[in-house]
């Protein structure tokens, strides 16, 4: 394996635990971008976030403290890399304990399935495999005129900030985008999204995404959509000013550059291979994740597929499996679960209600709003709701769910019921027999299947 990110690791141990000798080639620290500068340390600031607003509203729960909550950001950023640290070395133990020989260096893969490995203390080794996975992951993207440094920085620096900036400015609307727009702003930071689509969260549901913009709002997030950034000018205390738009700008503490993140295939060598790059710097694979190159395979964010670290687990685990000869099914990327983190968080498996349609499906469709839901209001989180898309039949009821989309409290954590009554290819019929418990959050998607039969007992 080359690169040690979710794709890597967990094809590493999932092929050890079935038997396979496996060597696992990583430049950096065990765990990938996912691990060391993305999703788990972005959570964590996110978690930061949310304490600091529960204790900002603490008084709604009859809990007097005295005046707002002061962040410690240098404290924040102990806990996140007390969290990385334990969980890099669970990786690096599980590594060991299935003798999953690891190598620190750069993986080079050339002909004969041979790679060559430049260790970091210099020395070199050489590795030839039966199989190799490419799995090197993804960096950010960047635009010009932003270049790293000083107050601009991408996803990767933002989270070893140990100070919280007064003003910032995240260019990118998109998820990564507005996790931290929601991050900051929960923090106590003045923030402004510059996006240039006309909406921020492209790919949305509508209904989904106006109720992320109106929170957004709520929290004095300024979202300037439609408009293209022009350059910066930085100022003598060390922050900038941005400029945008027609002529507009504004001036903040720090410039978080949120536009996407590009394959990083830049060393992978492949000279003397048939893997095929292409211009985006993507290695192109089948259905099965197999290059051109025999016995070659590639996964997350290395190929053209969701850059999720969940869809890299499960690319990792069909190679194996394929490798194997056990026939695997490819991995249906239209199904797969997604979540943003953001506050109120965001759900969803399948398509929603304009894709349906584009799909040339008749379609059925329910919504119903956490404001009614009793738990979510002794939480105190009732904005939000949950969108169910389900086939119409010939007799105009709703049949096969196509798709569940959530927005709200911890919606990440409901999705997993819709996502199995999608892959499933469960009816409404079918899902409205599921007892859900009560109070809950989750027996929202219950009471919406259920509206979908025509019958229900509430809103």
């Amino acid at each position: 394996m080359i690169g040690g990110g979710p794709g890597g690791y967990s094809a590493a141990l999932y092929g050890a635990s079935a038997g396979l000798n496996v060597a696992l080639v990583e430049k950096d620290a065990l765990g990938g971008t996912c691990l060391n500068r993305g999703c788990i340390p972005a959570k964590a600031f996110l978690e930061t976030a949310a304490v600091k607003r529960h204790v900002d509203h603490a008084a709604d729960f009859g809990i007097e403290t005295k005046g707002s909550a002061s962040v410690a950001f240098a404290k924040t950023q102990e806990r996140k890399q007390g969290i990385v640290k334990q969980l890099v070395g669970g990786i690096g133990a599980m590594c060991k304990g299935r003798k999953v020989e690891v190598f620190n260096g750069i993986g080079s893969l050339g002909a004969g399935r041979r790679v060559d490995v430049a260790l970091g203390d210099g020395g070199s080794a050489s590795i030839t495999g039966d199989s190799i996975l490419l799995a090197a992951g993804s960096v950010p993207r960047l635009i010009p005129g932003f270049e790293r440094g000083g107050p601009i920085m991408t996803s990767d620096e933002v989270l070893d900030l140990d100070t919280l900036p007064e003003r910032v400015a995240v260019i990118g609307g998109g998820a990564i985008g507005c996790e931290f727009a929601s991050t900051f702003a929960d923090l106590g930071s003045e923030v402004t999204i510059l996006e240039g689509l006309p909406k921020i969260l492209p790919g949305l549901d509508k209904d989904v995404a106006k109720v992320v913009e109106k929170s957004f709002k709520k929290k004095k997030i300024a979202i300037k959509t439609g408009v293209m950034v022009n350059g910066h000018t930085p100022n003598d205390s060390g922050g900038t000013t941005v400029a945008f738009g027609d002529g507009e700008s504004v001036e903040v503490d720090a410039v978080i550059v949120s536009v996407g993140r590009r394959p990083f295939s830049d060393e992978l060598g492949l000279d003397g291979t048939a893997v095929v790059v292409d211009d985006r710097g993507f290695v192109e694979v089948d259905e099965y994740c197999q290059t051109g190159e025999p016995g070659v395979y590639a996964v997350g964010d290395l190929i053209n597929t969701p850059q999720l670290a969940h869809v890299g687990y499960a690319e990792a685990i069909l190679v194996i499996k394929h490798l194997l000869g056990e026939s695997p099914m490819p991995v249906m990327y239209d199904r797969v679960p997604w979540a943003i983190y953001c506050h109120p968080e965001v759900a969803w498996a399948g398509p929603d209600e304009a894709q349906a349609k584009e799909l040339g499906h008749d379609v059925v469709v329910a919504k119903h709003p956490f404001k009614f839901n009793s738990r979510a209001m002794i939480l105190g989180e009732t904005d939000g709701l949950v969108k169910i898309i389900a086939k119409k039949r010939a007799d105009g009821t709703a049949g096969q769910i196509l798709g569940v989309h959530m927005v709200g409290p911890w919606v990440t954590e409901q999705l997993s019921a819709g996502y199995l009554a999608v892959n499933w290819e469960a009816s409404v019929d079918e899902v409205a027999e599921f007892v859900q418990p009560h109070p809950s959050l989750s027996e929202l998607f219950g009471e919406t299947v259920l509206s979908l039969t025509g019958r229900n007992f509430n809103g």
